[in-house]
């Protein structure tokens, strides 16, 4: 039989107590983490989700109690009441919140025994599969990592509704039943009981419902919302994940950078005790693109690219002037001190500017008699001297080109860049580097479609100089749209809204959505837009990936109690499953093998 807590109520946490309670009675609760038996006396280290506290089983003290305390094992649910005494100065662990104390056990209450666990519940085995993990996930968050990763997430929420409640802001709940407008991933969709043969969706985001919120005249919203997208799952996404979702009625960008840099300044001082410098750093789509190939450019570091499509031209390689007469351009990046890449190293960049559509990457080492490349004999001296003036290389250092359409030229050498710095060591550890992208393009073209769509999604308001284009050239208007990246990560976008409907129809007509159509998916919205919305914008953050990084994880799994597989299956529940032909025939559907 096993103990119950009648008569006990417990007095701290596992993680409270420190010298100043010595000789203070207290009641603990909690998870055996191990025991040591020294013959006379019983050390158990007792675990919560705080931390640890050595409790001793002394038979001088009570010898029934010590009797007791020899059939727990690891993971029994135990309750002690006894003194707190200090430890002697030999046998103090400082590396321990409660080192210099530990509890002298009156009185043992087991509360409930435990099987062995399928893995050692200790943060430094490290050879536990990902899969075991998220099978026995109850087990693992017991792991003072994993716990610990949720008290930050935990945190991370709490201040950034005390930040947002002081700037104005309401807490909105919105709808997870919704309809299904799939503009961007895949819905996953819900059939109606009550109305056979409907569907509601799942929302990818509380997009039209916070526009909605604002033409309500709510001001300013915000929620940790719940968001679901059916799509293939990536190395790091999940198909449920949480936004900081917030909008604001009434403003332009610079109060969105406003609010913004003061909720990412909050969650940085309270979190990791650092201070911040806004405003952050502002760059353009098109600067991006052109000094570091990618629209979230990693700002830590240098590697950046530059344009030698001028320099080249006048050079006899035919390949690279192939490029440039159809238009295309030639980047470069230099590589300062490593020409000592092997043939193998330079052949696996090569491969990997050829995933993003490079169709080559040509290398030049400079060493001290000069060029060594395959491209030597093509350049005439004032050209090698003129490249290599502008990449400011010198010897020892490795010059590296891709020559194709801008898109793919500046993309794969972008991403070629992140793989030499992290191969290289060339990204400091320890720093952040937030950024702010702007003008972005509005619209992007699809050519498997045959038509533009949406860069962001189709209620981003364009720039007012712009919107003659687009119906004369779509894809040169840009967007009232902005991106935050920290660390070469986008941890959080938006945009101002459109809040008219004639110019959401001229959008919509550029989006090939005819009337009939968007009456059928937006009618909703574009009535709404003629009863006197105002001027609105807002952002939305990744929760789970911004706590990934400010707590160190590596995985945005790390930080979700009950994560799904790269699968998207739960292994606790057996997620997703089938379910009785009687639910079916309720919902009138059928499932065909």
């Amino acid at each position: 039989m096993f103990d119950t807590l009648e008569g006990l109520t417990r007095s701290h946490s596992c993680n409270a107590l420190t010298a100043a309670a010595n000789g203070v009675e207290v009641v603990l609760m909690g998870w055996v983490q191990r025991r040591r038996d020294h013959g006379g006396l019983i050390f158990v280290d007792l675990r919560d989700r705080e931390g640890l506290t050595q409790v001793v089983f002394n038979p001088k003290i009570n010898p029934d109690t010590h009797n007791k305390a020899g059939v727990l094992r690891d993971e029994h649910v135990i309750a002690v009441r006894g003194l707190v005494n200090l430890r002697p100065s030999d046998m103090v662990n400082p590396n321990l919140a409660t080192g210099e104390i530990e509890v002298l056990v009156e009185e043992l209450r087991i509360l409930n025994s435990a099987k062995t666990p399928p893995f050692e519940l200790e943060d430094y085995k490290v050879d536990i599969s990902e899969a075991l993990r998220l099978k026995y996930r109850y087990l693992d968050l017991r792991r003072p990592s994993v716990m610990k990763n949720l008290l930050f997430r935990h945190r991370a929420a709490q201040v950034t509704r005390q930040y947002l409640n002081g700037q104005g802001f309401i807490e909105v709940e919105t709808p997870i039943l919704t309809k299904s407008t799939p503009e961007g991933a895949r819905d996953y969709l819900v059939p109606s009981r009550v109305q056979p043969g409907q569907f509601f969706a799942l929302p990818q985001s509380p997009q039209l419902f916070k526009q909605l919120l604002m033409m309500s005249g709510l001001d300013r919203y915000y929620q940790l919302c719940r968001c679901f997208r059916d799509e293939d799952l990536r190395a790091d996404r999940q198909p449920e994940f949480t936004q900081i979702d917030m909008e604001m009625a009434f403003i332009t960008e610079a109060d969105i950078y406003r609010v913004v840099e003061g909720l990412i300044t909050a969650l940085f001082k309270e979190l990791k005790d650092l201070e911040l410098t806004t405003p952050f750093p502002r760059l353009t789509y098109q600067e991006c693109m052109d000094r570091f190939g990618l629209d979230r450019p990693d700002t830590r570091f240098g590697l950046e690219l530059k344009d030698v499509t001028d320099l080249v031209r006048q050079a006899e390689f035919a390949r690279f002037r192939e490029v440039v007469d159809q238009g295309g351009i030639v980047k470069a990046i230099n590589g300062p001190g490593l020409n000592k890449l092997s043939r193998k190293e330079l052949d696996e960049l090569i491969d990997l500017a050829g995933v993003y559509g490079a169709r080559g990457l040509a290398w030049v080492k400079l060493q001290s008699q000069g060029w060594q490349s395959p491209l030597a004999k093509y350049f005439p001296a004032e050209i090698k001297a003129a490249i290599e003036a502008r990449l400011e290389a010198k010897e020892g250092d490795l010059l590296l080109f891709v020559a194709d359409v801008p898109a793919v030229a500046c993309t794969a050498l972008g991403q070629v860049r992140l793989s030499l710095a992290e191969r290289e060591g060339l990204i400091p550890e320890d720093t952040y580097s937030l950024t702010w992208v702007t003008d972005f393009p509005l619209l992007e073209y699809d050519a498997e479609a045959g038509r533009f769509a949406a860069m962001h999604h189709p209620f981003t308001a364009p720039r007012e100089e712009d919107i003659p284009l687009l119906a004369t050239d779509p894809g040169q208007v840009r967007a009232r749209a902005y991106d935050l990246v920290l660390n070469g990560t986008e941890i959080g976008g938006g945009s101002i809204r459109i809040n008219r409907r004639d110019i959401q129809q001229v959008v919509f007509e550029a989006l090939k959505i005819g009337p009939a159509e968007a009456e059928e998916k937006f009618g909703f919205l574009l009535e709404a837009l003629e009863y006197g919305a105002p001027p609105h914008g807002g952002v939305a953050f990744g929760f789970d990936r911004l706590v990934a990084i400010l707590c160190g994880a590596k995985s945005i799994r790390e930080v979700i109690a009950f994560p799904k597989t790269q699968k998207a299956t739960c292994l606790v529940t057996k997620a997703p499953s089938r379910v009785d032909p009687e639910q079916l025939l309720e919902l009138a559907l059928r499932v065909e093998d």
